[in-house]
C-alpha cells in the first residue's frame, strides 16, 4: 500500500502558504501547516480538513530554532518522516526603512532573520527526517525581486525603489537554495526555489505597487517543484514560465 506523502509548510495559515497547503493535500498529501500562532494555524487546517483534506496544524516560529526543534521532534514521533519540505514563511519589513543609503539596520537584520536565517533553521531541523524519504523535496519559495539581471537598468524590475532588505534577503535565499542543493544532490534531494509573481497577499497590500495573480495562483509554482520526479532540476529559480534569471 502507497504511504501519503508527507510535506510541512511554513507560513500556512494564510497567503501562498495556506494556498501550496491546499493544493498539496489536494494532491492527496497529508500537509503539517506551519504557523506562529498556535490558533491560526488551527483554524487553516481545521478549514481544510472540512473539505476532506488531511490536514494538522503544527506551531512553528522559524525564527527561534527552539520551535523548529521541538516540530521535528514532533514529526518523527508522531509520522516518522518528511517528504516535501516548503520555506514559505517571510516578511517584507517597512519599505519606508529600507533604502540602501538610508536603511534601518534593525529592520535589514529582522528581515533577513526570517527570510534567510529562518530558512537554515527550519531545512537544518528537517533534514534527518528528509532524509528517510525515498523523494525528498525542498522549495524555497523566492520572488522576482531577488533577479539581479531584472534589477538591472534596463530590466523589468528596474523601476522599482533601492532595498537593503527585502530584495537583498530574496537574492540571499536564491544563492543558499544552490547552495544547499549542491550539498544534497548526491542524496538525491532536489532543492529549488519558486517566484509566484507578485499575488494579492497581506505581504503585498501594504506596498502599493500593482498585483495581478491570487495566492492559488502563485502557489502553483511551488508544488510543482515539489512533486518533481527524479529527473527534476535542482538548484534552480523558477516560475510559472521557466527558469528565472539569476
Amino acid at each position: 500500500m502507497c504511504m501519503p506523502k508527507i510535506a510541512l509548510v511554513t507560513g500556512a495559515n494564510k497567503g501562498i502558504g495556506y494556498e501550496i497547503a491546499a493544493q498539496l493535500a489536494g494532491l492527496g498529501m497529508t500537509v503539517l501547516l506551519a504557523a506562529r500562532d498556535p490558533d491560526r494555524g488551527m483554524k487553516a487546517a481545521e478549514t481544510l480538513r472540512s473539505t476532506g483534506c488531511d490536514a494538522h496544524p503544527i506551531t512553528l516560529d522559524v525564527t527561534l530554532p527552539a520551535t523548529a526543534s521541538a516540530a521535528a521532534t514532533k514529526i518523527a514521533r508522531q509520522l516518522g518522516r518528511l517528504d516535501v519540505l516548503i520555506n514559505n514563511a517571510g516578511i517584507s519589513g517597512s519599505l519606508s526603512q529600507q533604502p540602501p543609503g538610508t536603511a534601518s539596520l534593525d529592520t535589514v537584520r529582522a528581515v533577513f532573520d526570517t527570510n534567510v536565517f529562518g530558512v537554515i533553521t527550519v531545512t537544518n531541523a528537517m533534514l534527518p527526517l528528509l532524509m528517510r524519504s525515498p523523494a525528498p523535496r525542498i522549495v524555497n519559495v523566492s520572488s522576482s525581486v531577488g533577479s539581479l539581471t531584472a534589477h538591472s537598468p534596463s530590466g523589468p524590475m528596474a523601476w522599482l525603489p533601492g532595498s537593503a532588505a527585502y530584495a537583498t534577503s530574496k537574492t540571499a535565499l536564491n544563492a543558499l537554495t544552490v547552495q544547499y542543493a549542491k550539498e544534497l544532490r548526491e542524496a538525491g534531494v532536489l532543492v529549488n526555489a519558486a517566484d509566484p509573481g507578485g499575488c494579492d497577499t497581506d505581504l503585498t497590500r501594504p506596498t502599493g505597487f500593482p498585483v495581478h495573480r491570487t495566492a492559488a495562483q502563485g502557489a502553483a509554482i511551488a508544488v510543482r517543484l515539489a512533486t518533481l520526479g527524479p529527473d527534476g532540476p535542482t538548484g534552480g529559480f523558477f516560475n510559472d514560465d521557466g527558469p528565472v534569471p539569476w
